[in-house]
Order: structure tokens, then sequence, then C-alpha cells
């Protein structure tokens, strides 16, 4: 076998390797993409298609067990055997759907190997062969973190890589990571009968930067499973499983869920040989807008950087690199989208834009969904929307929320965030009754009379409905 070239060396086929290959491609660059397996993308194997599968399971049974509260009663039977067996055939559907579109990409653009760097434009392939290359694109993703705490116990250890594959759901489950994963793994299993606790060293949950959004997700979930913050526990072996041990307290679970994060995965790529400036994690520095690793030729797209871990932003990342790989030395500055980031419990929660300080500079405000009309027909009440603003235009910059469809008020918010639209733009828009959208109102109104926006409105006040 003898030694390659290309213009652009892609390393890793997931949802920014897939992306940047096809795109450099695409404007006439050649191109190679190396992954060992070729297995399909995080999302689709792994990620988000497989934990949302489980959560519709869930989402079945909770429905089923508040039927009463609608006059109907029911109770659920749950087949632990047939939620993970249907799962599972959901998701190799997704996979194969993949696969399928993997193998229309040339076969000599596919090289299964694993690569590592020998030169700034050259790799070292696991199968003897080099590459000569004018761009190297790095989108090698990430992999779970199990922190050596638990290596006693790491035959009970499940991460979203190995909780899939269960033939059955466990009896009980310790979850480590008050992230979105662990709560929405965590949530699910509860849901299913599993006895779930969950831990976390933290003071919030999903993620969500405002104390008063936390708390009040915190507490919804609570009354689903025990969640305990400022907690780092220790494991040992016990009869049942796992035994966790923390602030002078100890339980037994069968087994440990660790979703404590999910770092960048570089190892065995020999980044020293790539000549990149890389920070005091050795994480390789690039700039956001164009995925360039300073001067080098080397870019660094999706998960693997670090940025913005989700799949919207791989793809987009993968788009970013590609082109640009393709056509070094002429890079493009793209812009990037607004931050967007759910997590996808029950309610889901959610981070939008830019959550500022709190300062003369901004507006704040709040609305509730305790009692809010579409909500309280749903039986679906609690949560909590903070919106936030310039002052000086009105413009809305950001959002943290946890709300019944709390996913689809954060696209809107996001919607609304990137055509730049002011607090008195968006009341201005029809908001149809009873909806969850309906609820944004009070935030919308309050930040409109705290800017001295209120002027701009024109919404009808005689509306029995406003």
């Amino acid at each position: 076998m003898g030694d390659l070239t290309c213009d652009v060396a892609v390393i890793g086929a997931g949802t920014a390797g897939l992306a940047a290959e096809h795109h450099a491609r695409k404007v006439g660059a050649s191109t190679l993409l190396i992954d060992p397996h070729f297995a399909g993308t995080t999302c689709a194997t792994v990620g988000c298609m497989p934990s949302k599968l489980l959560i519709a399971a869930g989402d079945a049974v909770w429905s089923i067990r508040h039927a009463e509260e609608f006059g109907i009663a029911a109770s659920p039977r749950i087949d632990g055997r047939a939620v993970m067996a249907r799962l599972r055939r959901e998701r190799d559907r997704f996979v194969a759907g993949l696969q399928k579109d993997i193998a229309r990409i040339p076969e000599a653009t596919r090289i299964a190997a694993s690569a590592a760097f020998c030169g700034p434009d050259r790799l070292r392939l696991s199968d003897g062969r080099t590459i000569k290359t004018r761009a190297i694109v790095i989108a090698t993703g990430a992999a779970p973190a199990v922190p050596e705490v638990f290596s006693a116990v790491k035959d009970r250890v499940l991460t979203n890589e190995s909780l899939f594959e269960l033939a059955d759901l466990p009896a009980s489950v310790g979850v480590i990571g008050a992230g979105p994963l662990g709560l929405e793994l965590g949530q699910a299993l509860a849901r299913l009968g599993v006895r779930v606790e969950l831990f976390d060293l933290g003071d919030k949950v999903a993620g969500l930067q405002e104390r008063e959004v936390s708390d009040t997700l915190r507490a919804l979930l609570e009354a689903e499973f025990p969640i305990h913050l400022g907690a780092g526990p220790e494991a040992e072996p016990c009869a049942e499983g796992v035994r966790l041990s923390w602030n002078g307290q100890s339980r037994d679970f069968e087994r440990l869920l660790v979703a404590a994060g999910r770092p960048p995965n570089l190892d065995g790529l020999e980044l020293d040989a790539a000549g990149v400036g890389r920070d005091e994690k050795g994480q390789p520095v690039c700039d956001p807008e164009t995925l360039r690793c300073g001067t080098s030729a080397v870019f660094i797209a999706g998960d693997a950087n670090g940025h913005r871990p989700l799949l919207h932003e791989a793809a987009h990342e993968g788009v970013i690199a590609g082109r640009n790989a393709a056509a070094l030395p002429d890079v493009t500055a793209f812009s990037r989208y607004v931050p967007l980031a759910l997590t996808f419990t029950r309610p889901e929660a959610a981070v939008v834009g830019h959550i500022p300080d709190r300062d003369e500079d901004h507006a704040s405000a709040e609305a509730r969904y305790d009692d809010q009309g579409r909500a309280r027909v749903e039986a679906r009440l609690g949560g909590l929307v903070r919106l936030h603003a310039r002052r000086r235009d009105g413009r809305l910059v950001g959002a943290s929320l946890c709300a019944p469809d709390g996913g689809h008020l954060a696209h809107l918010l996001a919607w609304a965030i990137s055509a730049k639209l002011t607090v008195a733009d968006l009341l201005d828009m029809p908001f149809y009754h009873p909806t969850l959208e309906e609820g944004l109102k009070p935030a919308l109104r309050a930040l409109c009379a705290e800017i001295g926006a209120a002027a701009d409105e024109t919404r009808r006040e005689d509306s029995p409905c406003a």
C-alpha cells in the first residue's frame, strides 16, 4: 500500500467530520475521511436518539400514571426487556439510515484506520501508510469521562455508551452528574420504575446559570427522584452492586450511571507534531469563527473542540471547517448561531443566547408557569422563564427557562434573538389562545415597562385574553 495525498484530510466520521468532508469535496477539494469503524454518529448510536427513545418510554408511563387527573383510571405494566428492545430496534433504524449516507461517500475517500500527526501537514495511519495533505480537520468527537474514584466498581458502571445495551432495566441506579445527560436519563429511568438518586458536586442543574431557574427545575424533578447537590459520593462494591457514601449517608444501587462529562477525544493524535497552540488542558486553541488553529493548516470541529458540544453546532462547525480547509490559506470568519442548549427533562429546560450579568445595561423579567392556562389544562403546571433585554434598544439578548414544551419556547426565543427583535416587536406578534407561548407575555410586558418601550406596543388592551 502506497502513501496517500489529498487537499483535505478529515479525522473522524461523526456529525462534524461527515459535514467537513462533504463540504470540502463539494467545493472541489480532494478529500480523505479517516475513521477506524465508521460506526455512525454519537447522536444516532449512543446520544440524542437512543436517549430520546428512553425518555419517550418514560413519558408513556407518566401519562398512564397521571391519567386519573383527567378522570381516567389506568395503571402501567412495564416490561423492561421490551422497553430496551424497542429502544435498540428504533436506534438501529436511525443508524442504518446514516450508514447508507456514509456508503454514498466514494469508497476511495473512506479510510478505515486510526490517524496520528507526524508533521503539521502529514498523518500516519494505523495501517502503516501516511497522508500528505494541505489541510487537516480534527473531528474526533468526545468520550464519556469516568473518574478514578469509581474504579473499584467499574464492572457496575454505565455510561451513555453502555446503558442502551442493557437487556433489561436495572432495579436501581445511582446517577453521577446533574448536567443534561444525567438529568434526562435519570428522570426517564425513574419514570420507568427504576429507583434513582442523582449526585453532583455543583449547586445548579442542567447547566442553568440562573439560580432561580435551576432551583425551580430541581424542585420539579425532585417530585420524581432525589437530587443531592454538593455531594461527591465515594463508591465501593456491595451485595446489591454499588454502595455510594456521601455526607455521612450511604445508599446501595444495582448500577452506577456516570454522566460526569464528555471531554474531547484527542488521545493518540500526537498533537505535539501538529504544531498547534494548546491551552492548559492540552486542548488545541482555535478561532471559533474560522475553527483554524492559529496560523496552522489544522482545523478542529464539533465535540472535539469542546466549545459547543451539540449536534446542530457540530454540523455547522463541520461546514465551517470543511470550507475553510478547502480554501486554505484564504479562510472566512463565519457568523455563529445564537447559542441554544436544551435539556429534555420534563419540563424541558434551556439556555438561549447570552445571559448578562445583572447590571444597569440590561433589564430582566420572569414569567411563571405555576398557574398558566394551557399548562393547567394539560396538568403540566410548574416552570419559570427569565428573559433579558438591552435597555438602550430593547433587544432581546438571552433567556433561561424550564417550562412545559420549553424546547419550543426556546426555539422561538432563539429565532427572535437571531432576528434582532425587541421585546416590543415580540408583543406586536400574535399570541394564540390558549397556548403555552402566551405564558411569555407577562415577562415581555414587564420588560417593556422597565425599559420604557411600552409606548411602541400595539396589542389590544381590551382583549379578554390580554
